[in-house]
């Protein structure tokens, strides 16, 4: 039995090859805070961690007395960033529950699979998502007001649904819990019980919940910060939805754990971001490429003091290099990239801060082995071959939530280990740098040679008129496949020729798009991705 270890070389100074995590449940990550701390900062008002533990445990008291929750049960949690998001995951967690975080797009019939597949009776929702949820029958619904949070005058850009007032409807009152004053029982979870249970995106049929307990989700909570150098004196900046692994990681439960304050925003905006990098001081920013873009085109970004800002990172998707090196005149700082996924509550791979790469998704992190097995025969391979990412690690889920076939098939023995198997293509160069090229179906066969859509992706996004980029297969009589590119494009009047020829003169020519399609915009997840399937799925049905 080894253990890749090819990156030792290249780990960031000082800091250990393997991190002892504790085995104490996440909840126990609030109560060790400093009470008087700031714990959110949410458009200017400002919550300390003693509030934001009373209220956790005054939430937890209700679930369990009023609720009927017990140890093991599945609670919904369908809320906006916003301090109840916090306080909920953190009561969800006290009652000894799970917490079942559902994307904020959702509708009514999406949502009804995830109360049914998690056979949950109790729901937590926003005001503003209170109706979608309404005609499902949940038992108890909690319903949370975000405009009870905004107690200090402020100038910020602050969405209307957060400003609306408190409004009568069905459900149970968030400031009703609050006052039934009740006190939760003894908290029993332990490392080994279920915490937390994130869906998958679903690509393949109904979305599969990802069984996470208290010890696989400290064990990316407790290195995130630490690997990057961050300290209890970090300002966060909590942009990404807390719904998704990484932004519950790097957004919530990892500045948490150190004691930092986070600086919440329920809706993306450029302007607020910047605004609050400013007053606020934030020192920490994990974001996507989409919104990075976004934050970068603002024309009045040179108003703001940005200067505050010591840690950039993030992962998703590739940083296309050309916009990293823009990322970079800004900033001055590198843009330190990851890789993980729903199955291992955000990351297995981080870029070391001090020798980032880009378009990398790193190195494995502290007590993580990844290896790269062949698709066909699942031998190992070595530098510079493409095949699957396998992992092993403490932050591997226990499989997916009574779903036992599937779960068989997410794993493979290797080498003495248990692996989960990504689904992602990719490999490592001489330094033990993972590179992940694309999942292991989206590929385009063009003649027979391969074509590996996110590398020519990255290699559109250095063309000056493209802002986005997606590629896809099209059906093509003699080829059997030709490679598409679907462009949003930052002037209107770009022809497709001029990127045909552009792209002509920059990668070899299986890879170049003979089909080029301009968009006002591009299908995306509530996180950002790109979603890439759906364009595909279309492509096909023509």
């Amino acid at each position: 039995m080894t253990t890749f270890n090819r990156h030792f070389a290249h780990w960031p100074p000082g800091v250990p090859h393997t991190l002892d995590v504790p085995r104490t449940s996440v909840y126990s990550n609030l109560a060790a805070q400093d009470p008087d701390r700031v714990a959110i900062d949410y458009y200017g008002t400002r919550i300390t961690y003693a509030e934001l533990k009373r209220e956790a445990d005054a939430l937890a008291g209700f679930l369990q007395h009023r609720c009927g929750v017990s140890k093991g049960d599945r609670v919904l949690l369908y809320v906006q960033n916003s301090p109840q998001y916090v306080i909920a995951y953190f009561a969800i967690l006290r009652a000894d529950a799970v917490v079942v975080p559902v994307n904020t797009m959702n509708r009514t019939e999406e949502v009804r699979h995830y109360i049914e597949d998690a056979q949950a009776s109790v729901a937590i929702v926003g005001q503003e998502l209170y109706e979608r949820i309404a005609p499902l029958g949940v038992p108890h619904v909690i319903v949370a007001t975000y405009s009870d949070f905004l107690r200090t005058k402020t100038d910020l850009p602050i969405p209307d649904f957060i400003r609306a007032p408190h409004a009568a409807m069905g459900g149970i009152a968030w400031r009703d819990v609050m006052a039934a004053g009740l006190k939760p029982g003894e908290h029993r979870a332990g490392p080994d019980d279920l915490a937390v249970m994130p869906y998958t995106s679903g690509t393949t049929g109904k979305p599969k919940g990802c069984m996470h307990t208290h010890a696989s989700v400290q064990s990316t909570t407790v290195p995130y910060l630490y690997w990057r150098g961050a300290s209890e004196d970090s300002i966060v900046l909590s942009a990404l939805p807390m719904f998704h692994v990484t932004g519950m990681q790097a957004g919530m439960n990892a500045p948490l754990y150190r004691g930092a304050t986070i600086v919440v925003l329920s809706r993306w905006d450029r302007d607020c971001a910047a605004m609050q990098i400013e007053r606020a001081k934030v020192t920490t920013w994990s974001a996507i490429t989409t919104m990075l873009v976004d934050f970068l085109a603002n024309p009045r970004l040179g108003e703001y003091d940005l200067s505050s800002l010591k840690i950039l990172g993030g992962g998703g998707a590739a940083m296309p290099e050309a916009f990293a090196t823009k990322l970079k005149e800004v900033f001055g700082l590198d843009y330190v990239e990851g890789y993980g996924l729903s199955e291992t509550m955000a990351p297995t791979h981080i870029n070391p801060p001090h020798r980032p790469k880009k378009q990398c998704g790193g190195i494995p992190i502290f007590n993580t082995d990844a290896r790269i097995l062949d698709v066909e025969t699942n031998a190992e391979l070595g530098v510079g071959k493409v095949g699957e990412i396998v992992v092993h690690g403490p932050q591997v889920f226990k499989g997916y939530w009574r779903q036992e076939q599937a779960t068989r098939e997410a794993f493979i023995e290797h080498d003495g280990k248990s692996f989960f198997r990504t689904g992602d293509l990719g490999y490592y160069d001489e330094d033990g740098y993972f590179f992940i090229t694309d999942r292991l179906k989206r590929m385009i066969n063009a003649s027979g040679y391969k074509v590996w859509p996110a590398e020519v992706e990255a290699m559109l996004y250095a063309h000056p008129g493209i802002q986005e980029a997606c590629v896809i297969g099209a059906p093509d009589g003699y080829r059997g496949e030709t490679v598409k590119a679907v462009i949003v494009p930052r002037k209107p009047d770009l022809k497709a020729e001029e990127i045909i020829e552009w792209a002509r003169t920059r990668m070899a020519a299986f890879k170049v798009p003979r089909v080029v399609q301009f968009v006002e915009q591009l299908p995306k997840t509530a996180t950002g991705k790109i979603l890439w399937r759906e364009l595909q799925e279309k492509e096909r049905a023509k």
